[in-house]
């Protein structure tokens, strides 16, 4: 899962959000080095990762790229699932997605001491270009894989992933829709076992 889906998955809590968003910046063990809900939030998006990988619709979504994109197909998956949740987005959640990104900003400006460099220049560039909210356009879309593949240590074309996906798109949604139910029981679970 991405960005996005980390955030809806982390439940309505601003600490428990933005570890969901950092769990993809903060590697390594958690030694208290953040607010305790931060850093189970971080916890729980290392948890939906977890369950993502070992989830059968993720792995069929895998086989539906070609194996030449092996290596990088979970990053590709990762950005075109965001792309997908965006899409159907009132089904997942109540709040308008506009409404729903801007208070994550909004409550992560006052929490920005805890937020590591790259992590803030990401989150500052995603809330200046609405970049979440925009995930639904496939121009956008072709735009993160591109960016994403120049970061790689040696630069790949992911943007070339977009026909397959494409094509695949039914199975790709059907697929999610799966994942997605599965990791809101997840999530759910997580945050009612840590919170009780």
């Amino acid at each position: 899962m991405n960005y996005l889906a980390h955030l809806l998955l982390s439940g309505p809590d601003p600490d428990w959000r933005l570890g969901g968003l950092l769990g993809d910046f903060v590697k390594g063990p958690l030694r208290g080095e953040r607010p305790a809900a931060i850093e189970t939030g971080i916890r729980l998006h290392r948890r939906i990762d977890a369950t993502t990988d070992d989830h059968p619709a993720y792995r069929d979504s895998l086989t539906l790229l070609d194996p030449h994109w092996r290596r990088y197909a979970g990053i590709v998956l990762d950005i075109w699932f965001d792309h997908l949740l965006n899409r159907q987005w009132s089904r997942w959640c109540p709040q308008p997605l506009e409404q729903f990104c801007d208070q994550c900003w909004r409550d992560f400006h006052a929490r920005s001491r805890y937020i590591p460099p790259r992590a803030l220049a990401f989150m500052q560039r995603a809330e200046e270009y609405r970049l979440l909210e925009n995930y639904r356009d496939p121009a956008v879309i072709q735009r993160t894989l591109e960016r994403v593949g120049q970061r790689l240590r040696r630069p790949v074309p992911l943007q070339e992933t977009l026909p397959a996906l494409r094509a695949a798109d039914t199975a790709l949604q059907q697929n999610f829709e799966r994942l997605f139910t599965d990791l809101n029981r997840e999530a759910a679970r997580f945050r009612f076992d840590k919170t009780t």
